[in-house]
């Protein structure tokens, strides 16, 4: 089963379109879990637990490891080890570079910590992609119109007749020869989202921005599966990690979670009922 296939399989037996982002801070860490390490990891499993047979997919950060040290790099492999086989595993590390470190980087993310997806740039081109992409049964999320204010500085500037981000998302299907391909589109730019799914063709969105940045989830949902006829993976972080800070913290992540999947559930019955004037 390629990357792709995991992914859409993930999606239909979860019945879900989420991904929970584990970016943990170990300030908002309940105090329940204890402190440290021992507490994040606890936190972490405890929100897997409770969530992992209603989402598609979890996407550890891995700024929020690497800060830790060697006990955070450790932690981040036993998270990914204690991940049930039937969700995907994202590692967001919006990772590039040039010739042989770039491999160290494939190897490393995809080898070592067993990821199914990752994040990467594509700011340096094809020839720093190419090492990713011949692990033709992974998959990599290409940033193409990111969900923070900043995405204007560079990713909206107009070049030729369209804008940076537009030129990237038709390069990216370009170079999708073995469906392994995906893109990075931020909730918080809901037309341009519409207009990254149709360059997209079929290729996954990985969609962030919803929830505690402001990004609409209907129309994230809308927009990035063309009506639910095209695959597309929601990021929700925050607003699931840290619904509560009580001892309750998994049973508040769990009901989110239950919330944001009916909302979409709704939002399909409502695409797919017949129109009347």
């Amino acid at each position: 089963m390629n990357a792709l296939e995991k992914l859409s399989s993930s999606v239909e037996h979860h019945k879900s379109m989420l991904c929970v982002g584990l970016d943990v801070d170990p300030k908002r860490v309940p105090a329940c879990c204890g402190e440290g390490i021992k507490g994040m990891c606890q936190f972490i499993l405890n929100i897997i637990e409770a969530t992992s047979d209603i989402v598609a997919a979890y996407k550890p950060n891995l700024a929020f490891y690497e800060a830790l040290g060697p006990e955070g790099l450790s932690l981040l492999k036993m998270i990914r080890e204690r991940i049930p086989e039937k969700n995907v595993v994202i590692l967001d590390g919006k990772r590039n570079d040039i010739g042989n470190t770039v491999e160290f980087y494939a190897r490393s993310l995809f080898e070592t910590y067993q990821a199914d997806w990752i994040t990467v740039n594509p700011y340096m081109g094809y020839d720093s992609l190419l090492p990713f992409l011949e692990y033709k049964e992974k998959g990599i999320f290409v940033l193409c119109l990111t969900s923070n204010p900043g995405a204007k500085d560079f990713q909206q500037l107009e070049m030729g007749n369209r804008p940076l981000y537009m030129h990237v998302a038709h390069k990216v299907a370009s170079w999708n020869k073995d469906n392994n391909c995906g893109l990075v589109a931020g909730a918080t730019y809901p037309d341009q989202l519409v207009r990254i799914r149709s360059a997209a063709e079929q290729m996954p969105l990985l969609i962030p921005g919803v929830g505690a940045q402001g990004g609409d989830l209907e129309k994230a949902v809308a927009g990035g599966t063309d009506n639910f006829t095209k695959p597309a993976i929601i990021n929700v972080s925050r607003s699931v990690l840290y619904a509560s800070s009580g001892e309750d913290f998994d049973k508040a992540a769990r009901a989110t979670v239950e919330r944001l999947n009916g909302q979409i559930r709704d939002l399909r019955k409502k695409q797919s009922s017949p129109q009347t004037g």
